[in-house]
């Protein structure tokens, strides 16, 4: 069973998605790349935030000159996974077809993710043995 990442606030869940996109950053740069976005916050803010995921052994940092750098530890798909699997066991009790058949309906989806589906479920058929759809 794969372990439960930590429950992340939203202001941790920016913090970590500019350390994925942009690797490792020092509290200014993070500081920088949110106020790109819109969101004003102070220095102080940023660092307190990393250091909560710093206590979560979400991010490490170490010392590079005059400041820290701080990395993420934890991966994007690993985050996606836990959450979804909890929303699938608050929401579905733990059916995850019951989670995805609503996205599926109320979404557009892309030519390319909609090839990006098939391949998932043609993989998913083979791991269960079943063959692939003839009519697709």
């Amino acid at each position: 069973m794969p372990r439960k990442s930590p429950e992340l606030g939203e202001a941790e869940l920016q913090v970590l998605r500019i350390l994925w996109d942009r690797g490792a950053c020092t509290v200014r740069d993070v500081l920088e790349a949110l106020h790109e976005t819109g969101r004003k916050v102070a220095y102080t803010t940023v660092l307190t935030t990393l250091t909560r995921l710093e206590q979560k052994k979400c991010v490490s940092s170490n010392k590079s000159g005059m400041a820290y750098v701080y990395r993420a530890r934890v991966s994007r798909d690993r985050i996606v996974e836990s959450r979804v699997r909890s929303l699938a066991q608050q929401l579905f009790d733990g059916a995850p077809g019951s989670l995805v058949a609503p996205l599926l309906e109320s979404g557009r989806f892309t030519p390319e993710e909609i090839a990006q589906f098939r391949e998932l479920i043609d993989r998913l058929d083979q791991q269960a043995g079943t063959p692939p759809d003839s009519d697709r």
